[in-house]
């Protein structure tokens, strides 16, 4: 598995995240609908923040069961975490802020994110 760094267009909100990413999931919520969203989703033992977290913005919505982080700077949503079905917490990385994952080679997964 290999580390990668990734950061908010600004890089006031930066950080790593270590896994071996072949695919990203494409909601249609209406977050993500309008954010643009590719994720991977990885373990917070596998993600580090490495900017202090009072840079980091948070956007709840909905149930409000998922924190979606931004940065309050330019915008750019990089990161949310939340309890997936099986319990168990999840970070979900917006793989559009990860310069060194090649998009256009990621296997997509479209989930409709709409009708929950």
């Amino acid at each position: 598995m290999s580390t990668h760094a990734g950061s908010c267009h600004c890089g006031q909100v930066a950080f790593e995240v270590t896994g071996t990413f072949g695919g990203a999931l494409v909601c249609n919520c209406s977050y993500c609908r309008r954010s643009g969203n590719m994720l991977a989703f990885t373990t917070p033992e596998n993600f580090r923040l490495t900017t202090p977290q009072k840079d980091v913005s948070t956007y709840l919505f909905g149930k409000q069961t998922i924190s979606h982080f931004f940065c309050a700077n330019c915008g750019i949503s990089t990161h949310g975490s939340g309890v997936a079905t099986d319990g168990s917490r999840m970070v979900a990385v917006n793989l559009r802020c990860v310069p060194d994952i090649h998009l256009e080679q990621l296997e997509i997964q479209a989930f409709d994110g709409a009708k929950l």
